[in-house]
């Protein structure tokens, strides 16, 4: 059973969570898979290329299965040419691969008709998913925040989805609100029917925590704001890459990921949102292909999607991206994902809390982390913890995570905390190493 006692933040001072019966854990259905066994990591070439290494900060950027890689150079090697710039035969075949990762994508989040037809339309790709939000926030938001609005966000919110909604309240005369969850990171119905009242225009929310790992009921604040006319924004980071996402069942009006942590290339964001809400928006970049015509004093737009797609697109990443997909949900499978890292952070939380030394941000049920776990080594500064499990040959990330406000309003010292995340490639040899380290630094300093 988990201590309860020691998976928490001492340096917390974020309002307490409702009290949870420390029995429940033991009623808890623990994962019963073999993490020593590891049927993925063969499929990754840094891995096996670097088997000395513990790779645990997949939520910063995930490995490449090979199949992506090679996908990617494919491109090149048979069909690089621009796409939808020229009538030859080349450029046809790259234009359509590009489409097809399109409807593919379409397909994957539910972007989908009454008919169950791909709206490919609606999928926008950008450079990450922080170019993503801030399409939205400067594209789409001026056209319906008013002075006296209010744009809702949650305190958990990476950067990316919170300076451009400061600046897009700042621009129009809006008021930035924020909702606070529990120590724990649960937004409870409370805070949000506070929160969310006639004034509130949009709202935009992480659908998973990069910090805190739990998920955040975005359903719910669909809901919400949807009763009050107003729009919801989903950043979808951190749950493209580990579960099912369908954008009509959370009631999202716009949601961005980034290819890059669901296993594909850097340098691809994704922006799905309602064609009549694209179509809405003023374009963010303006330049070549997103055009219909152009005169010495004017321009009109192209249709969407090409109108928020100025100049050449990553076509070669694009193309990547549909096999970095295809590889997630069908050769492993979302089912496999969400088993596998699930008995990765139990047994990885259940380790860590034999350590006295090791304080957990967050919940004390392991089952509400997705994938994240953030923590601190009592009195050792993140940074000197990171270095010395590099030494190890662990990989984490420390820092503040994009998340300073979040950081600050829980109390971490130094605005900064350690982040061990992992992925269905990991093992119980990359966590024995990861207890392993953290038993070093802390000898290290004692």
């Amino acid at each position: 059973m988990i201590d309860t006692e020691n998976v928490r933040c001492e340096s917390c001072t974020a309002p307490e969570a409702p009290v949870i019966d420390a029995s429940d854990e033991a009623s808890r259905t623990w994962p019963k898979l073999d993490i020593a066994a590891n049927p993925y990591k063969a499929d990754f070439p840094l891995l096996t290329g670097h088997s000395d290494i513990a790779f645990l900060d997949s939520a910063a950027t995930a490995q490449r299965p090979a199949v992506v890689l090679d996908a990617q150079r494919r491109f090149y090697e048979t069909m690089n040419a621009n796409p939808l710039r020229g009538l030859y035969s080349l450029s046809v075949e790259a234009t359509e691969a590009i489409a097809k990762v399109r409807a593919q994508i379409a397909t994957l989040i539910g972007a989908v008709d009454e008919r169950g037809r791909a709206q490919a339309s609606e999928i926008v790709f950008t450079r990450n998913t922080s170019e993503s939000l801030n399409l939205v926030a400067k594209a789409f938001a001026p056209t319906v925040l008013e002075p006296g609005d209010e744009v809702a966000i949650t305190i958990m919110e990476h950067h990316s989805n919170l300076i451009p909604w400061q600046q897009a309240c700042r621009a129009a005369g809006a008021t930035l609100v924020y909702l606070y969850p529990t120590k724990t990171g649960e937004l409870t119905d409370e805070e949000i029917a506070a929160k969310i009242g006639p004034k509130t225009k949009i709202v935009a929310a992480t659908q998973v925590s990069n910090v805190l790992g739990c998920r955040v009921p975005v359903e719910k604040l669909a809901r919400a704001v949807h009763a009050q006319g107003g729009y919801l924004v989903v950043d979808a980071a951190q749950s493209v890459p580990h579960m099912p996402v369908d954008v009509r069942t959370l009631g999202a009006d716009f949601l961005a990921f980034s290819a890059h942590k669901a296993l594909g290339p850097m340098g691809v964001g994704v922006l799905w949102g309602h064609r009549a809400l694209l179509e809405q928006a003023e374009p963010f970049l303006t330049g070549g292909e997103m055009i219909d015509s152009v005169t010495e004093q004017s321009a009109v737009w192209a249709p969407v999607p090409e109108k928020f797609e100025a100049g050449t697109q990553d076509a070669a990443g694009i193309f990547a991206t549909g096999a970095a997909l295809t590889y997630l949900t069908e050769q492993v499978g979302y089912d496999a994902v969400h088993a596998r890292e699930q008995a990765l952070v139990h047994y990885a939380m259940s380790r860590m809390v034999e350590l006295p030394f090791i304080d957990i941000l967050g919940s004390i049920y392991w089952d509400r982390h997705l994938g994240v776990i953030s923590f601190n080594v009592r009195g050792i500064h993140p940074h000197d913890v990171a270095s010395i499990l590099d030494m190890q040959g662990v990989c984490i990330r420390a820092g503040h995570h994009c998340a300073q406000p979040l950081l600050a309003w829980m109390g971490c010292e130094n605005l900064a905390c350690c982040r061990a995340s992992l992925a269905f490639y990991n093992d119980q040899a990359d966590i024995d190493r990861f207890i392993d380290g953290l038993t070093t630094v802390w000898n290290t300093f004692h």
